[in-house]
């Protein structure tokens, strides 16, 4: 915290919080829907975990079907999911359409909080107070640190237990006759994209801890 912010008081102090926790969220929140949308990824994985050969279909047809869910699980998005080549089962159905409110939560969260988060540090700019951005470094920091860990000492035992508290069924647990797709998403590729994100979360901790370094020493 400054001493600009320090002969404020408590009011700035109160401030850097709650606009900290509302950009953290902004940052999470984001790395998430950067990721949902990062096609390439996916793309690439169909090589690197060689999609095409243990599923038995072309690429083409594999990208078809992922592109579909993709686009179902954009928050703009209102329809039934239905597969180009793929059929799905009631549960499958009942599970997509859960994923898609979880989604539709995080993309307009992220709306939401990125338009308050810039509205705050503009504000916060003008009054020279800058404590908020050390708060959301070091909260977006800590958090993707954590889970890191856990992910990384047993995914597969992270993975199922992230499933079983967002999810209080077993529907996510899918049956490749009568759910193919599972075919086409292998644990590792959710895997990859919690790499992905918790990299963007932290880069964004890195962004926030450096602006509040310069704009101190500025000061």
């Amino acid at each position: 915290m400054s001493r600009y912010e320090k002969r404020r008081g408590g009011g700035g102090r109160t401030g850097n919080g709650i606009l900290a926790i509302c950009l953290t969220l902004f940052i999470f929140s984001f790395s998430v829907v950067l990721v949902l949308n990062s096609r390439w990824l996916y793309y690439l994985d169909i090589t690197l975990l060689g999609i095409e050969k243990s599923s038995g279909m072309p690429v083409a047809e594999i990208r078809a079907n992922y592109d579909r869910l993709i686009d179902y699980n954009q928050f703009w998005y209102r329809g039934t999911l239905v597969f180009p080549t793929l059929k799905m089962s009631e549960h499958g159905a009942i599970h997509f359409a859960q994923v898609k409110r979880i989604f539709d939560v995080i993309e307009v969260g992220c709306i939401v909080t990125g338009v308050f988060s810039l509205a705050g540090i503009i504000s916060k700019h003008r009054r020279r107070q800058y404590g908020y951005l050390k708060i959301a470094g070091v909260l977006a920091i800590t958090i993707p640190a954590v889970l890191g860990i856990l992910a990384a000492l047993d995914w597969q035992k992270f993975f199922i237990r992230f499933h079983r508290i967002f999810f209080h069924n077993n529907y996510w647990l899918f049956d490749p006759d009568t759910d193919p797709v599972i075919n086409i998403l292998p644990e590792n590729y959710f895997m990859h994209c919690a790499i992905l994100i918790l990299a963007l979360i932290a880069a964004g901790a890195i962004v926030c801890l450096r602006m509040y370094r310069r704009r101190i020493r500025r000061q």
